[in-house]
């Protein structure tokens, strides 16, 4: 039972479980913009559970500040592939080796299969002749963060569209 929230804008800003929702709503923080199924039963009164609701206030987010790298991060950038051979990545490796004076950033980690990882070992990819198949970058801004909007309810499709598709 989860509530997408939304900010006073209309961009996706979480995903909350339903009794936090209906804690914003009842104590007017936010209002109930689409509703599930299954009502919510209390002693006195009974509720419509809220799928999506929109905040009263807008929360300004720090947008200009650089998300820090990190395993989570990069796998989700990557999607969970390889970046050497395209299967399903379960780690993370360093292009340029931390030994080798490479550190924590977008552009040098990259989603990486063990089999690909325990092959490369402490070399870079030019020394094993291999090709990076996905750009290191730091992750687009949008809703990505969100990590449960990677499999939305149907009732959230309308407020999750691209800004450039509306």
């Amino acid at each position: 039972m989860r509530t997408l929230v939304l900010n006073a804008g209309y961009e996706p800003l979480a995903v909350v479980t339903f009794r936090r929702a209906l804690v914003l709503v009842l104590t007017g923080k936010a209002s109930v913009i689409a509703e599930g199924d299954d009502p919510v039963v209390g002693p006195t009164e009974i509720l419509a559970r809220p799928s999506v609701i929109l905040l009263n206030r807008y929360i300004r987010l720090p947008y200009n500040e650089p998300l820090p790298a990190s395993r989570r991060g990069v796998l989700r950038r990557d999607d969970h592939r390889c970046g050497y051979c395209g299967k399903t990545a379960a780690t993370v490796d360093h292009v340029q080796p931390k030994s080798r004076g490479g550190g924590d950033s977008w552009e040098n980690m990259v989603a990486c299969c063990l089999r690909c990882n325990n092959i490369k070992g402490d070399r870079t990819p030019a020394e094993m002749g291999w090709k990076l198949r996905v750009p290191l970058h730091p992750p687009r801004s949008g809703h990505w963060q969100i990590k449960e909007l990677d499999s939305p309810t149907p009732e959230w499709d309308v407020f999750l569209v691209p800004a450039s598709a509306a």
